[in-house]
């Protein structure tokens, strides 16, 4: 399974649409462990261009802190499932902590 997190100064970036990069895990499900880090350049804000590309990228879970409604039912329609208000600021622990079921999240910091 491969994970999404937008990312800006190595941090989780506040709004998935405005993040300079995004952090691919590629997370073996069985383990739960990370086995594959990888950090590509945003293709940029553009609407509908972040859900394809990330889908072309073979993601299937995002983790972001704000997201609009429209990137958030373009990942639905591409079954990429999407969790918002994320609170952890590392992107890797964002993850591990996701996989344990235990990632903090508050509200959608998007608000469009």
């Amino acid at each position: 399974m491969r994970y999404a997190v937008p990312v800006t100064n190595g941090k989780v970036a506040q709004h998935f649409g405005h993040c300079t990069h995004f952090a691919l895990f590629d997370v073996e499900a069985a383990t739960g462990w990370i086995v594959g880090h990888e950090m590509v350049v945003s293709p940029g804000h553009e609407p509908g261009v972040l859900p394809a590309f990330l889908a072309e990228e073979g993601v299937s879970v995002v983790l972001a802190s704000g997201m609009g409604s429209r990137a958030q039912g373009l990942f639905k329609q591409n079954r990429i499932e999407v969790a918002i208000g994320v609170l952890e600021e590392d992107p890797e622990k964002a993850v591990l902590d996701h996989m344990r079921g235990r990632l903090a999240t508050g509200e959608n910091l998007c608000d469009h």
